[in-house]
């Protein structure tokens, strides 16, 4: 399943939700990043070195488009430098993946293990992490945080056409994604999403 309605321009909206999250994780620049992020395993600042993994991750994946294995070449944040560097690392691993979106055609198809995807279902990849690891660190900050409504609501339906209707987009991303529970419907266990593409 895709989502191609023609109103959504996904390079706009992996731009916009980036700005979003870098803003706020700005602001808890001179926090503790040591800490557990959310509910994971990792640290705030391991989760911002897997984000920008992440990004640059799913526009190597549509450039080089590989048919039955991830790409070879991995990113990382200089383990070394300032919070607010790193946040410009995100950054440009955002941007990266936004021009590779826009630039990849249509018919494009590149190896995730969660299905072979075109160049929306990565860049709903990319909202989908931007959007609750922010949310993994900014609770673990202290800091109060919701995304911008259009871009979680593009990316369930990309990703998650089996979600549940009725329900705030984010609070339904975060339940798709193991983070909460939702009236009437336990957290999840484990989750994965739709990634393949027609």
């Amino acid at each position: 399943m895709t989502f191609d309605h023609p109103a959504v321009s996904w390079p706009d909206l992996v731009s916009a939700v980036a700005d979003d999250c870098l803003a706020v994780l700005l602001k808890g620049a001179d926090e503790d990043w040591s800490r557990r992020a959310g509910g994971l395993d990792w640290t705030c600042r391991q989760t911002l070195d897997h984000l920008a993994l992440g990004l640059i991750g799913y526009a190597g994946l549509l450039i080089a488009r590989p048919r039955d294995r991830y790409i070879t070449l991995f990113a990382s944040l200089d383990p070394h430098a300032s919070v607010p560097a790193c946040l410009e690392g995100l950054g440009i691993a955002a941007s990266l993946l936004s021009g590779t979106v826009r630039d990849t055609a249509a018919d494009v198809r590149a190896w995730h293990p969660w299905g072979h995807s075109d160049a929306a279902g990565f860049a709903a990849m990319g909202v989908v992490e931007l959007a609750v690891h922010t949310y993994d660190i900014t609770r673990a900050l202290g800091l109060s945080w919701t995304p911008p409504g259009e871009p979680g609501t593009a990316a369930l339906a990309r990703l998650f056409p089996d979600a549940p209707a009725g329900h705030d987009p984010f609070a339904t991303l975060l339940w798709c994604t193991g983070r909460i529970p939702l009236p009437g419907m336990p957290r999840r266990a484990e989750w994965q999403w739709y990634g393949s593409a027609a």
